[in-house]
């Protein structure tokens, strides 16, 4: 498949099939799944970066294993909207990733994900060393989250 525009995924995905958003890091890729329905978000887990190829052949064993018929890519924007360092690394991974794999793939602005899960997470009292275990996988899942209520969460199972 090839890079779309988050509104064209209903249109490519099969009923039934899950979305997976993604959090890059430089050292991680935090990975959330979304409820066959399309209305929920839940943090997966957190792959450690190694290369490239280790890292794809990761992402896409987890996608097959629960069923993802689309990915959601958190896209780094400065906060006025400019893209940056972060943003382009994000795109050229999804540059490489896109021969790579048959689900179509869309970007979700993520700006400000992580410092949000991270105050929840303070709100919560969790320790460093448990807030650096959850930050990845849960901004993956608020960034999840965000796009299933920009695609109307629910009109999914009404197709």
């Amino acid at each position: 498949m090839a890079l779309t525009e988050l509104a064209a995924m209903r249109a490519l995905v099969a009923a039934g099939q899950r979305i997976m958003g993604l959090d890059l890091g430089t050292k991680t890729i935090g990975t959330a799944l979304s409820d066959v329905n399309w209305t929920i978000a839940t943090p997966l887990e957190t792959i450690r970066r190694v290369k490239f190829t280790p890292d794809v052949a990761a992402l896409m064993a987890l996608a097959e294993r629960h069923g993802v018929g689309a990915l959601v890519i958190g896209l780094p924007k400065n906060l006025d909207g400019t893209e940056g360092p972060r943003a382009q690394s994000t795109r050229a991974f999804v540059r490489n990733l896109v021969p790579k794999t048959d689900l179509p793939i869309a970007f979700w602005d993520e700006r400000l994900s992580t410092a949000a899960v991270t105050r929840t997470l303070l709100e919560a009292d969790a320790s460093r060393a448990r807030r650096a275990e959850l930050v990845d996988k849960m901004a993956a899942a608020y960034i999840l989250q965000g796009a299933l209520d920009r695609l109307g969460y629910g009109e999914f199972s009404e197709r």
